[in-house]
């Protein structure tokens, strides 16, 4: 087993230009980024993004075009039987065996990856134990829920100890309950070892994730946290005002506003009009609007700019006119 790199200072993860090409189409270009030992990074995109082709290269199963892709420091390409000692892997579409038992499936698979005598036995319960798993530990993989099959994928993925673990849309179709649960178990994994998770589904890569890289069409458009890319994002950005004033006077400010790019307005409670204020380009617009509120007499209850999620900061990094904006 290769020296740890949280000990040494490298990345778990290090990709540098990546690009992978199927003939003519180009799935993944220039691609850029490194995880470091502990994180829990998720690649958030829709489908055919380049996500899973990313994971595919961790994980031996795909080489690229063209770029280096490092796993504790240990090339993909060149070391690859090395690398895949190191990792976990969790494909979307889960290649189990519908025909045996769990427990013996999990024997069979730590037997592949290298373990032997007790120890496939001691790795095969612990896995077990840690995925919720033993007291279905006898039955036949076929007769499972969608759920427990996911949760026999992470054992398996688990069960040979890696230090990097990657899960490709580990949460698509399952129930309410189910995801609760499969969610808590990467949670609980994040407390030792590094993850990378792709989906598709933004709450999910929200509520697990320290740190998002968004992907659209083969290329990541931001690297961050959700909460920095909130703050980064909606710099200038919508503003809300509530303020006792006439409608009509409201009316006739905004359009005149030399700041303000456009607005909505709508009556609220106790004679209050909410306003939705969009500026021009990146101004601030709370610091005038205040002044102007004192000015005109108009009494103020709600001055904020409005944050915005990270389906919002998804959808706007993704429209097509994006990149002229930018």
């Amino acid at each position: 087993m290769s020296a740890d790199p949280a000990q040494n200072g490298a990345p778990m993860i290090e990709v540098r230009a990546l690009t992978k090409r199927y003939g003519r189409q180009v799935a993944v270009q220039e691609v850029s980024f490194t995880v470091g030992p502990g994180e829990v990074v998720g690649l958030l995109g829709p489908n055919g993004a380049g996500k899973s082709t990313i994971l595919r290269i961790l994980a031996c199963y795909l080489t690229a075009s063209s770029g280096t892709v490092r796993v504790a420091g240990r090339d993909v390409f060149l070391e690859a039987d090395a690398v895949r000692r190191l990792i976990g892997y969790m494909p979307e579409n889960n290649p189990l065996y519908p025909d045996l038992r769990v427990r013996e499936y999990l024997r069979f698979r730590a037997r592949l990856k290298g373990l032997r005598g007790a120890a496939v036995r001691a790795r095969v319960n612990a896995v077990l134990e840690q995925c919720g798993l033993t007291e279905v530990a006898g039955k036949i993989i076929g007769t499972l829920s969608k759920g427990y099959r996911q949760r026999v994928g992470l054992a398996d993925a688990l069960v040979h100890e890696p230090r990097l673990i990657l899960l490709d849309e580990p949460t698509i179709g399952l129930d309410p309950h189910q995801l609760r649960a499969v969610r808590d178990m990467i949670r609980s994994l994040a407390r030792e070892r590094t993850i990378l998770i792709s989906s598709h589904i933004l709450p999910e890569i929200e509520a697990t994730c320290g740190r998002v890289l968004i992907m659209f069409a083969g290329r990541i458009l931001a690297a961050d946290t959700a909460a920095n890319l909130r703050q980064r994002l909606s710099a200038g950005g919508e503003v809300v005002l509530e303020v006792a004033a006439p409608p009509a006077e409201l009316q006739t400010c905004w359009e005149t506003h030399p700041d303000v790019a456009r607005f909505e307005c709508a009556p609220a409670d106790d004679g209050y009009v909410r306003c939705v204020l969009t500026p021009r380009g990146e101004t601030d617009l709370r610091p005038g609007l205040f002044a102007l509120a004192v000015e005109r007499g108009w009494r103020l209850r709600e001055l904020t700019r409005r944050q915005q999620t990270l389906e919002e900061i998804f959808l706007r990094l993704t429209r097509p006119d994006a990149e002229a904006e930018e």
